[in-house]
């Protein structure tokens, strides 16, 4: 979410003013517990989050809860930054945490399953920030796959309901695999793919959580041991992440805005949904 100031209360932390251009984390930590002591703020176990416990953004008004600026969660935008590029600063920020776990080097394989606007954060921190090497794109829809391929160049791009994807991951690495991979999407066998396609000391993501009624797959271990392969959950983002988002934005590092290609008016909302569930956009604001 993000917006204009156009009220403080008397006791808002943070030194806000009216007028302000803002940007909010989602996901709300405590602050307080083992792990947001620990610095591991993405993985607070009383997290709350807008949207959910409190009122969200599908509003032309929405108060910031008093939590979010206990944790430092509210972020002026800088002036460079509209506000749509604003509001792609907290699922860029969930794309930062991940790729930190994984240990990116300049030219690394790099394997992203899903063409959606995730997928497509992904490739673009990966290349601009870490400056990997080869990167391929995979999806099972074709039409979202070369809208998304045409918007961050990926190096190559896999339709996975055409084709072996470990089988050509391996071809194109000469047998050896991917660096790293990032399951960008809800899928059980792209997880199970990933690890049969990962080289030695290879890194994979499960960036996104199974459906809760099958998140079960099933895992070669001996290729986890004998690969040495690194694999990593990854649960949303810090205030600290939607921080460095904001400013890779804003430095050109890692563009945004012409990922989102569909802006909706709020009277519309529903139709943002029906976009999204389509596939027919990479990414879509929804703008009171």
């Amino acid at each position: 979410m993000a917006g204009e100031v156009v009220e403080v209360g008397a006791e808002a932390l943070g030194g806000f003013a009216v007028g302000d251009r803002v940007q909010s984390i989602a996901a709300v930590p405590c602050g307080d517990c083992y792990e947001c002591k620990k610095g591991w703020m993405e993985v607070c176990q009383n997290q709350t989050s807008v949207g959910y416990q409190y009122d969200g953004g599908f509003a032309e008004y929405m108060i910031v809860p008093e939590q979010v600026l206990k944790v430092d969660g509210l972020n002026r935008i800088p002036d460079n930054v509209g506000f749509d590029e604003g509001s792609a600063a907290e699922p860029f920020a969930c794309a930062i945490n991940a790729q930190e776990q994984l240990g990116i080097e300049e030219g690394d394989f790099v394997v992203v399953f899903g063409a959606g606007p995730i997928g497509c954060m992904h490739i673009r921190i990966a290349r601009g920030v870490h400056k990997a090497g080869t990167i391929v794109l995979v999806d099972v829809n074709a039409e979202r796959l070369k809208m998304s391929a045409d918007a961050v160049q990926p190096d190559a791009t896999i339709d996975a309901s055409k084709v072996d994807v470990v089988a050509e991951v391996m071809k194109m690495t000469d047998g050896r695999g991917a660096d790293v991979i990032i399951t960008a999407t809800p899928a059980n066998v792209t997880q199970e793919q990933a690890i049969s396609m990962a080289a030695r000391n290879g890194r994979i993501s499960f960036f996104v959580g199974l459906p809760k009624n099958d998140p079960y797959i099933q895992c070669d271990s001996n290729l986890v041991h004998y690969r040495q392969l690194h694999i990593h959950g990854a649960n949303g983002s810090s205030p600290a992440h939607n921080k460095r988002a904001l400013e890779y934005i804003s430095t050109g590092q890692v563009p945004v805005k012409d990922l989102i290609t569909k802006h909706i008016p709020l009277e519309d909302v529903l139709q943002a949904f029906d976009i999204v569930a389509k596939g027919e956009a990479i990414k879509v604001t929804v703008e009171p």
